[in-house]
């Protein structure tokens, strides 16, 4: 009986040794495949998300008041329409780029929904100071200048989150 313990034990230790090796083996093999799958993804994937950065910058330089007014003749526009036209301009360009809140963090997208709002109640509020059918050029005129002094802009704060963010993919 003593014989065979001498030859059994030793003979599962070893087992125990090989199998614990093979095991360990099989597990790095598994994490180094993992690796280069999610690595061969990422040469997809990157050239996609950074459209969808561009895509939300262009956005968010899109909503600010100088780039709203001076693409748009208002010289016939009575303030109604002029405030119509800019939150339907607002919102389209929102709503076009709506799917981009899937390639950015929840932050950048929070940031850039609030940037969206603030526009929207900043133009609201600019358009309550003017009668409804007033020429649309006085409205502009002082919307541009209590823009430009309002110090940093929700557009400029997401757009810094976004050049942080897309900073990050390269390091």
């Amino acid at each position: 009986m003593l014989e065979i313990l001498k030859y059994t034990i030793p003979a599962l230790v070893v087992l125990l040794a090989a199998w614990l090796v093979l095991y360990k083996l099989l597990q790095n093999e598994e994490l180094r495949r993992q690796y280069e799958i999610k690595k061969d993804s990422q040469k997809t994937i990157a050239p996609i998300r950074l459209r969808g950065y561009e895509r939300l910058a262009l956005l968010l330089e899109r909503i600010t008041p100088e780039h709203l007014l001076l693409n748009t003749d208002i010289t016939e526009m009575t303030c109604r329409q002029l405030h119509q036209y800019l939150l339907q301009t607002i919102r389209l360009e929102f709503d076009h780029n709506l799917s981009q809140q899937i390639y950015v963090s929840e932050d950048l997208w929070n940031d850039v929904v609030n940037a969206k709002e603030q526009m929207v109640q900043f133009v609201n509020t600019m358009s309550m100071q003017h009668p409804a059918d007033a020429p649309a050029m006085d409205a502009a005129k002082q919307m541009l200048e209590a823009y430009n002094l309002n110090g940093e802009t929700p557009q400029q704060q997401a757009i810094k989150t976004l050049k942080r963010e897309v900073s990050t993919l390269y390091t």
